[in-house]
């Protein structure tokens, strides 16, 4: 069985796409990872070299470790990244992943903690999918009845399948399923008048005046793209395969991986101040530290050892103050 792995990033996401990729080597992948960029190169990747057999202009592949390539992808579209993902998995698989039987996207600051082969056990359930920390999402929420209006009058039916709201971070799916991705990209696409242009986001820092744009929280797409996803799982006859909450590390139990939601990544996490405030560590915080420098090198030993040392004392912390 061969997979393909692919991110989207841009900035300092950098170092998030490092760790996801050191701990997807972690859990025993093998084969290329595709990272579809803006901007500048990460400094820890300037000896990725040109390859024309990726046959996508100006892509470039750095070799991380032992069967293991990391091949960069520049892109040019006008798209929010975030509403980017269907489209950007459609010309892998229509271009340098042509002999991936199976493709997972997984955003940039996700890291992997379960074994490879569980994830590829996975697709061949269903349309791989993990539970999003808002969900339920129930039948009649205003949100889904507006989904359900606003698509079926451009010809698109949505059937309730149950009320579990997944995230858009991760999603894996194998190539006979394809026919999910080039729903999911119309859904975006038909969605795209109501929010003012797939350029777009919730995520991004104008993100308060786009959801007081869209109407409220009760406006079908205050989510973008994982509003469109949610969306394409009840207009699909594709199977679809649900993880709860654990699957992201959102609730405890077996956990896949671990996604830092909201602003503060742990990359950028300053310790004594979060645990000041009460806020210990995150389960995010301490698998990325884990991680952070193999095989790809992004940080000094010193600042990795100094982190380690500042997780412990805030653990330490955490068990005696934590803000409700």
């Amino acid at each position: 069985m061969q997979s393909a792995i692919c991110t989207l990033f841009e900035g300092h996401y950098h170092f998030g796409l490092a760790a996801l990729t050191n701990s997807l080597y972690k859990q025993g992948y093998r084969g290329s990872i595709y990272a579809g960029f803006r901007g500048e190169l990460p400094p820890w990747a300037v000896s990725a070299s040109d390859n024309l057999s990726l046959k996508w202009k100006n892509g470039k592949t750095l070799p991380v470790a032992d069967g293991l390539q990391l091949h960069f992808l520049p892109l040019e579209t006008a798209y929010h990244l975030t509403n980017y993902k269907p489209d950007f998995m459609l010309e892998l698989w229509d271009g340098p992943a042509a002999n991936a039987s199976n493709m997972f996207y997984f955003d940039p600051d996700i890291v992997v903690v379960r074994s490879w082969e569980l994830f590829e056990e996975w697709t061949s359930c269903g349309v791989a999918v993990s539970e999003d920390v808002n969900s339920p999402l129930e039948e009649h929420h205003p949100r889904r009845v507006a989904w359900r209006r606003y698509f079926g009058e451009k010809g698109i039916n949505l059937q309730f399948i149950n009320a579990i709201y997944v995230n858009g971070g991760f999603i894996g799916i194998s190539k006979v399923d394809i026919v999910f991705l080039e729903l999911w990209r119309k859904v975006q696409e038909t969605m795209a008048p109501v929010i003012g242009g797939l350029n777009l986001s919730i995520f991004q820092d104008d993100h308060m005046e786009l959801l007081e744009k869209a109407g409220g929280p009760f406006m079908p797409f205050v989510k973008t793209d994982q509003d469109a996803l949610n969306a394409a799982i009840e207009a699909t006859s594709q199977k679809i395969s649900f993880i709860r909450k654990e699957g992201m590390g959102f609730d405890n139990g077996f956990n896949m991986m671990y996604h830092a939601l909201g602003s503060t990544k742990p990359w950028n996490w300053k310790p004594f101040i979060q645990s000041i405030g009460g806020r210990p560590p995150r389960k995010v915080d301490i698998e990325y530290w884990k991680v952070v420098n193999s095989p790809i090198l992004t940080m000094s030993s010193n600042i990795v050892f100094l982190r380690k040392i500042s997780l412990k004392i805030t653990i330490a912390i955490g068990r005696f103050y934590k803000r409700n």
